[in-house]
């Protein structure tokens, strides 16, 4: 809930037009976790969805910000229902001012609303430029409109190009707020530098493992990072120069199971809206035979028995001569949520998927959510580069609980 202070602010803003002045340190922002999907099935493909639309940019080798004001995916989502799972945030957008709920997707560039809650603003203005985009959760239409944005106290934007739907479909918020990469289009953490709201064009995920299909905990820092919630010293790598993983957050990295490699060094992506962690069919072959277990029929997960279990290996990210490392209980499904996968309470599920590619296209690998609620993930578009942390969630016991 917005605070007083904040809700001040907003009336002073709306009044004067223009933010109070205070220092840029970073702010910190609590994101809240939507578990939207009846089966796996539904969360299945809802990931294969958004595994398309990486790849049907491979085609191109960029986004298509020259054909299109906004990036256009060419992707159909039927089927899809209203399957879901991510972190929302709340947004103060107009005037009057009005909250909506957006979806954090830090594969787009754009934020838009109008999905849930309607747009209506007198301050808003209207560019009359359309927009389309296509997600796995959904899809919008409309054109795009200048307003004033809040997202705390100290986040207030005068001028956020901003999409307003005239028509969406599935999703299961009130729009999004884009985070990804900056490339021919002004993101939100361009303009709150360009506002003087940050000095820095960085943006930080903090998640916590998913411990109950209840509401989970994550933030979302802007124009910095916040030192209190990871241990050490950060890793920077630079955004990977290899297609079309370079269009996104990119890195190149390399994994083994145990001692036994089986990915060299290559290129991928980091995404939080992906729930699973992908590998090329060749790195996922290696990793099933490891493992052991056989594929369940019901579900489609890879199952493992209580045995395999306590056989299982370590799984190790070397980035940039740094080792990041997933424990045996980071690469299974939390048991708290089994029934929502049509599993028994005391099934073992695998959270690492074939990326159905081969290895050396340029996406060999998508670090998704589960790789995200182990680590503290720096997106700096400034400098173009991600970095990684440690955290207190890292080698914790959650899942196998």
């Amino acid at each position: 809930m917005f605070s007083v202070v904040f809700l001040l602010a907003l009336l002073a803003f709306s009044v004067t037009g223009s933010p109070v002045e205070v220092p840029n340190s970073p702010i910190t922002l609590p994101m809240t976790r939507k578990l939207a999907f009846s089966n796996v099935t539904e969360l299945l493909r809802h990931d294969e969805a958004r595994l398309a639309a990486f790849g049907a940019h491979s085609t191109h080798g960029r986004r298509d910000a020259d054909a299109y004001p906004l990036p256009t995916v060419p992707l159909s989502h039927a089927d899809l229902g209203n399957a879901f799972s991510g972190y929302t945030v709340k947004a103060v957008i107009g005037n009057p001012p009005m909250t909506y709920d957006l979806i954090v997707d830090s594969a787009t560039t754009i934020t838009w609303v109008g999905a849930g809650i309607p747009y209506v603003s007198l301050s808003g203005v209207d560019t009359e430029v359309p927009v389309a985009v296509n997600y796995p959760y959904g899809s919008f239409e409309g054109t795009m409109w200048k307003d004033k944005m809040f997202l705390s106290e100290r986040l207030l934007i005068t001028e956020m190009d901003i999409g307003v739907a005239s028509s969406s479909w599935d999703v299961v918020a009130d729009g999004v707020l884009g985070i990804g990469p900056t490339l021919s289009i002004q993101t939100i953490t361009d303009r709150l530098v360009v506002e003087g709201a940050m000095d820095r064009p960085v943006v930080s995920i903090f998640f916590q493992p998913i411990t109950a299909n209840q509401v989970e905990h994550g933030e979302l820092t802007f124009g910095g990072t916040r030192p209190s919630v990871y241990n050490y010293n950060l890793k920077y790598i630079g955004i990977t120069s290899t297609p079309p993983s370079s269009q996104y957050w990119g890195i190149n990295q390399s994994i083994t199971y145990g001692a036994t490699t089986i990915l060299d060094n290559s290129a991928g992506i980091l995404d939080c809206g992906t729930t699973f962690l992908y590998l090329a069919s060749d790195a996922y072959e290696k990793y099933k035979d490891l493992t052991g277990g056989t594929v369940n029929p019901a579900n489609g997960l890879f199952q493992i028995s209580p045995e395999q279990f306590g056989q299982l290996s370590v799984l190790n990210f070397y980035i940039d001569g740094s080792t990041f490392t997933l424990i045996p209980d980071a690469q299974i499904w939390p048991r708290s949520l089994n029934e929502r996968i049509g599993g028994g309470a005391d099934d073992i599920y695998l959270v690492v998927k074939d990326l159905g590619t081969a290895i050396g296209e340029g996406l060999d690998f998508i670090n998704g959510y589960v790789f995200f609620q182990r680590f503290y993930i720096v997106f700096d578009s400034g400098k173009h580069r991600v970095g990684f942390g440690r955290t207190l969630f890292t080698s914790v016991i959650s899942n196998r609980n």
